[in-house]
């Protein structure tokens, strides 16, 4: 598959392939006649793997480091596994305070709807004139 087509089935633009393919995180690709990439359709795979490591706030040094790894082969896999053991502990920590995070956003939205309940409330009683006229000598008190 060209680049134009790995491009738009990958999600990145050309650019970012070749720029991943220089810096070591893609294999180079093969040539066609004309000296055009010709890339594997299997690649899809590994930039998608790329892309959640990506997302997950791997390092391009670590995802470089990775890729090394495996272009050496099987023997690395105890290696690869341990990288992917101490992120996959980095992730479950950031998720745990993402969560607290959630936790604390949703306290403050639930105070603020609260908040606009009562002014909404409020609202009614003002804009009630049969409830909320006071007769002759009687105070008007909030909540009328």
């Amino acid at each position: 598959m060209k680049i134009g087509e790995l491009a738009k089935r990958s999600g990145l633009s050309a650019y970012t392939i070749r720029y991943y393919e220089r810096i070591g995180l893609l294999p180079y690709a093969d040539r066609d006649r004309s000296s055009r990439r010709d890339y594997d359709p299997d690649i899809l795979v590994w930039i998608e793997f790329l892309g959640r490591l990506k997302t997950t706030g791997m390092p391009i040094r670590d995802m470089l480091r990775y890729a090394a790894l495996r272009k050496q082969g099987g023997a690395t896999g105890p290696e690869r596994q341990a990288m992917l053991e101490a992120h996959r502990d980095e992730v479950r920590d950031r998720v745990a305070e993402l969560q607290q995070c959630l936790l604390v956003l949703d306290q403050k939205i639930a105070g603020y709807a609260g908040e606009n309940q009562r002014m909404t409330d409020d609202d009614a009683v003002t804009q009630n004139p049969k409830r909320n006229s006071p007769g002759k000598g009687q105070a008007r008190t909030r909540g009328d």
